[in-house]
């Protein structure tokens, strides 16, 4: 079992060694083309005369710093992806040390209306998709909050064995999300699908062989150029008419390459995504599906989107004064690099979808992986069909501190309801959040942060965090009631785990009582399971009457006029309060 930390800092070791030798060769490339160009020119002036030499000279020069620059592009690439995995390895090194707050809340996926994503802190400052999201693209992003929210009780064992084989592969994981950290896309994927799907051809078929027959033309006339057969007018009047025929569809061309101009890195990028993925040996059932889902073209889908990459940069090369000049006089460069353009999209137009997606779904399994490595001692829950939903010793809360935190044991068969009292600040609302936390976790596939875990997969829905609403003009206790109709109506169509926390807090206490014992009892005859957590102890009395009802709590003991915590999940009613104390303790009264 590898050190998380003692891997990073080794991993960190090593990248930043590469980046420094990279940075050398990156020096010396520069030099040595700084030396072919003045070598270049010092030829050029001393054959300016003798003209044929002269062209030799400058096209050897030019072929020389051609390579040269072509290697310094591909040190410089190597370069940024040695950066971004030091960025990577040092980043994890701060997140364990609980330096994460700086990196995304995912506010914008905070919704109040989903079954428990605003009441478990899943999303905001300090969340759990704060700790463990890395993933590099939005799309992935979007892929990862969906399997966070999604609810899904099925294919658990799966997506475990998928994380599983994941966590094994740390160094495959980081590469994957250096790549993905230098795509800068300026549209998002969804656009360029739909543009794709939607695109319409301007080029006739007949422009597949035209421009190459131009192309040999203008090679022989220059050749009969060299041998001084034909004058070069000839030449400049064969310019003019290459101009005139690519001209016929500059606006067109300028429209189609205004699109591919903001999407030609993505598709870069994404070309080594995917050989990234089509070369990595996969055991799991989940991953080789995915795999074989970009494998099913004669041709890999890598080289598909390199291929097509190419073009695009192809097409670009328009923008350059004497490229847009020449090549389209003499190659017809234009029409050439747009017709396999138009091709390639009427071809594949169709499934970049499902290449796109796989890209996203590993980029958002990483950081599932990724969460399994970093914490070896968490277990992955053994997945039952029996009647014990959670069995679980030592269930903590992921993001509190390992050598603080009070870990607590939980055994809550189907058809149990649990009510959980306690003093302010005595642990309650932390419990609930660590067992409903627990149960997203293990439908996402994720380990969990206990000793052992057998668990009876359940959908999860929780009421503890309501709001009242101005937009709305709705109150507090309407929103609560609301949200308490929402979980009925969840209740009545499929199995729910149910976590409560202080419910109807928005009426006078008395009524309180009432309402809370009802809907208790209304959960009870409804065969639901669930906890909640109340301050209102005559709720307690109900185990009496309900064989299904267990009464658990966290104690507050006095000790030397301080309040002393033990935040143990005990069998019992709480009997001790601590808020008149808090009270003329802070001098408040």
């Amino acid at each position: 079992m590898k050190n998380p930390i003692s891997y990073y800092q080794n991993q960190l070791k090593k990248y930043q060694l590469k980046v420094k030798s990279l940075n050398q060769k990156l020096i010396r490339l520069s030099t040595l083309r700084l030396l072919v160009f003045l070598a270049t020119s010092v030829g050029l002036y001393f054959t300016f005369n003798q003209w044929q030499l002269a062209i030799f000279i400058v096209v050897s020069g030019v072929i020389l710093f051609i390579y040269l620059l072509s290697k310094y592009t591909d040190t410089k690439s190597k370069q940024n992806l040695n950066k971004a995995l030091v960025a990577i390895n040092e980043d994890e090194i701060k997140i364990a040390s609980s330096d994460f707050y700086h990196r995304d809340e995912g506010l914008k996926f905070q919704d109040p209306n989903h079954f428990y994503s605003l009441d478990i802190d899943l999303f905001g400052r300090g969340s759990f998709f704060q700790f463990i999201n890395r993933t590099s693209l939005n799309e992935g992003t979007e892929k990862l909050v969906n399997e966070l929210t999604a609810n899904n009780v099925d294919g658990i064992v799966t997506r475990q064995e998928a994380i599983k084989e994941l966590a094994s592969k740390p160094e495959w994981r980081q590469h994957f999300s250096a790549i993905a950290t230098l795509i800068h896309a300026e549209t998002p994927s969804v656009k360029i699908i739909d543009w794709l799907k939607n695109y319409q051809p301007f080029l006739p078929k007949a422009m597949r062989w035209i421009p190459l027959v131009f192309t040999i033309a203008s090679i022989g006339l220059f050749v009969l150029l060299f041998f001084n057969i034909i004058d070069g007018s000839l030449l400049g009047f064969w310019l003019l008419l290459g101009l005139l025929i690519t001209g016929n569809y500059v606006k067109k061309t300028n429209s189609l390459s205004s699109k591919t101009d903001k999407v030609k890195d993505t598709f870069k990028q994404y070309a080594l995504l995917l050989d990234k993925i089509e070369n990595e040996k996969f055991t799991s059932e989940l991953l080789k599906q995915k795999q074989q889902q970009i494998n099913s073209e004669e041709e890999k889908a890598s080289a598909i989107f390199s291929a097509f990459s190419k073009s695009l940069d192809a097409l670009d090369n328009r923008n350059n004064l004497i490229s847009g000049i020449f090549g389209n006089g003499f190659l017809l460069s234009d029409i050439k690099n747009a017709y396999k353009v138009e091709q390639w999209i009427m071809q594949y137009n169709n499934k970049v979808e499902d290449w796109f997606e796989v890209v996203s779904f590993f980029d958002a399994c990483n950081s599932l992986g990724n969460f399994a490595f970093n914490h070896p001692n968490y277990v992955f829950p053994k997945i039952t069909g029996n009647k014990t939903v959670i069995n679980a010793q030592d269930l903590g809360h992921p993001l509190l501190d390992v050598d603080k935190r009070i870990d607590s044991d939980l055994l809550i068969n189907d058809q149990q309801f649990f009510i959980v009292t306690g003093a302010n600040m005595a642990g309650k609302s932390t419990f609930l959040r660590t067992v409903s936390l627990h149960i997203v976790m293990a439908n996402v596939g994720l380990p969990v942060c206990a000793k052992t875990s057998e668990y009876s997969p359940v959908k999860l829905i929780t009421s503890m965090r309501t709001t009242d609403s101005l937009t709305d003009d709705s109150s507090y206790f309407f929103s609560e009631l609301t949200r308490l109709k929402f979980i009925v109506d969840a209740i009545a169509k499929e199995p729910y785990f149910i976590v409560l926390d202080e419910i109807l807090k928005g009426t006078n206490s008395t009524d309180k009582a009432i309402g809370s014992r009802k809907f208790v009892e209304k959960l009870v005859a409804s065969n639901a399971t669930g906890i909640i957590a109340t301050h209102d102890l005559s709720l307690c009395e109900i185990e009496k009457e309900l064989d299904e009802v267990k009464n658990y709590y966290f104690d507050v003991e006095i000790v030397n006029d301080e309040l002393y915590f033990d935040y143990t999940f005990k069998v019992g009613v709480c009997q001790n309060m601590n808020a008149s104390f808090l009270l003329k303790k802070m001098e408040i009264i």
